[in-house]
């Protein structure tokens, strides 16, 4: 794809819509023009130092302008941006900044007193950049006060195989660094331009062409990141968005205000959300009932679609959230993707409120297949389980790690895949069902258990306002199918009736042997389960001490 790479075709946005806004957060908004202007001084910075092709950027920053503009500063200079969890602890941060070979790190003040104390350990390290600080510290300058004092780096020629480094979550492991190539998430776009008859730009002429049709056909292209631009499904969704000429706008409340969401649709006529599954939308249904009830229902007339990736997407909340979407004049679409860090396009379904919202079964991809173990393409109607892959635009692989990158980008029928180790199963109809990551799965008296399976069941009931399930050490079951379950207010149901509402959906061997009830599932910033914390939780209550 030539000279297709992110910094390039912001540029050329930059040149052709310059007083259109590009970025927003609460009251500040910059236009193409001022995005380019901010982002080529980050670029120069980081020349000063010497950052450049094929070097890191770490960013721990929470949703903002700043975000967005560090990316593409680093862009510029042909530099990857490297996501990094605001949540972590000392121990976390230093592994991952290590772990990518960060050149700089830019973070937000909240970390500056973790960052200190990881610092001394990070020879690699040239530059920090501190954001919020209204001055620099001895070893960190203030973000604002750099750009400002620091000459624009001028534009270069870039390629499409630059990187952007999107590390995982981690919840069972290490993080790791998935690579992809711009060019590669590019031609991504394609699912959304297709419908227009439009296909991914192979050129910067080309992209020209391609922003001028959409304004023209869709108006004005307005995506509000809900989740972190540090997770997958909100920082692909925004490149995108970028890329066709469009405007992000994020939250200010750095705790998810689904009032502040709805409200920031309204009086910004946000066109699209990106969002992860039930953890998002849930309370975002509540607040829309909440707000009908008041009788000042939301405005929702604008938005075209609602994207969600990552976690379970139920019926009931999808049903709920298109009749409020109706009732508002809005032919808004739920796009439900099953997608991972490691490739996108497994699967996805579209639900309009027609019967067709149900829980967690897809079409899959074109450019996707369900292999057996042993290497052999499942059909519809096996009813044999097997795991999902994509090829087709893929990355490369992870950072630094060949021998996991072998793992999980494997070779079938002379292809190469991404195979992340999410087990599914092909039905007679053809659709798919997912039933989640082999690598917490359950092995319960000879049988496999999938945690999602059984969770997706769990949060049909109404008393039940999250779940996590994990495998405890057991003595006759040698792993004993466990319930981490957050119920809601008012609640009556007991363990035993709870367990035995789940007979209708689910086989004998994958009923929770155990009911933990805690005050609040824990999760991480991007909706995602931490099995981890769940089965120490677990083990707690339970009183086992392995």
């Amino acid at each position: 794809m030539g000279d297709m790479n992110f910094a390039s075709a912001w540029e050329r946005n930059a040149d052709t819509r310059g007083d259109q806004t590009a970025i927003q957060h609460g009251t500040t908004s910059r236009t193409w023009r001022e995005f380019d202007q901010r982002a080529a001084c980050l670029a120069g910075a980081f020349r000063a130092v010497g950052i450049g092709a094929g070097d890191n950027v770490a960013l721990a920053l929470y949703n903002g302008n700043e975000y967005l503009e560090a990316q593409f500063g680093a862009f510029k200079v042909r530099a990857a941006p490297v996501n990094v969890n605001y949540r972590y602890v000392e121990k976390e941060l230093h592994y991952l900044i290590e772990n990518s070979d960060a050149k700089a790190v830019i973070f937000d003040e909240s970390l500056t007193e973790r960052m200190e104390a990881v610092r001394p350990r990070l020879d690699n390290v040239r530059m920090w950049v501190r954001v919020g600080g209204d001055h620099d510290i001895d070893w960190a300058a203030s973000y604002d006060e750099l750009i400002a004092r620091t000459e624009p780096a001028p534009r270069i020629e870039r390629q499409s195989d630059d990187l952007w480094i999107l590390y995982t979550g981690g919840t069972t492991g290490n993080p790791k660094g998935v690579m992809w190539p711009h060019g590669n998430i590019i031609q991504l776009s394609n699912s959304a331009l297709a419908p227009l008859g439009l296909t991914a730009p192979q050129s910067l002429d080309e992209l020209a062409h391609i922003t001028e049709t959409l304004d023209s056909v869709a108006g004005p292209r307005r995506q509000l990141a809900a989740a972190p631009l540090m997770h997958g499904t909100a920082g692909l969704t925004s490149l995108s968005a970028l890329l066709l000429g469009g405007t992000v706008v994020t939250l200010t409340d750095r705790h998810f205000d689904p009032h502040e969401l709805w409200k920031t649709v309204e009086n910004n006529s946000i066109t699209g959300i990106a969002i992860v599954g039930d953890v998002f939308c849930a309370p975002m249904v509540e607040a829309l009932d909440e707000a009908a009830e008041a009788g000042t229902p939301y405005d929702l007339s604008s938005l075209q679609n609602i994207t969600s990736s990552g976690v379970m997407w139920s019926q009931a909340i999808k049903d709920r959230l298109l009749a409020h979407a109706r009732a508002s004049g809005s032919a808004m679409i739920c796009q439900d993707s099953l997608g991972a860090s490691e490739g996108v396009g497994f699967a996805a379904k579209q639900s309009v409120g027609d019967n067709d919202t149900e829980t967690a079964k897809f079409e899959l991809g074109p450019n996707a297949a369900v292999f057996s173990d042993d290497g052999r393409r499942l059909q519809a109607g096996d009813d044999e389980i097997g795991l999902l892959a994509v090829t087709g635009p893929i990355p490369l692989g992870y950072y630094g790690d060949p021998v996991k990158s072998a793992e999980t980008f494997r070779e079938f029928e002379g292809q190469r895949w991404s195979v992340p180790g999410d087990y599914a199963r092909i039905e007679a109809d053809g659709t798919v069902m997912l039933l989640g990551r082999g690598s917490v799965s359950i092995n319960t008296g000879g049988e496999k258990v999938y945690p999602e399976e059984v969770e997706e069941a769990l949060k049909l009931h109404t008393d039940v306002v999250d779940a996590n399930v994990v495998g405890v050490p057991d003595p006759k079951w040698g792993a004993a199918v466990t319930a981490v379950v957050e119920m809601a207010e008012g609640a009556t149901v007991d363990d035993a009736a709870l367990v035995e509402s789940l007979r209708a959906q689910l086989s004998g061997y994958k009923l929770p042997k155990n009911v933990v009830r805690v005050d609040k599932i824990f999760r991480g910033p991007n909706g995602k389960a931490d099995y981890r914390w769940a089965a120490a939780t677990a083990k707690e209550s339970l009183g086992i001490t392995d």
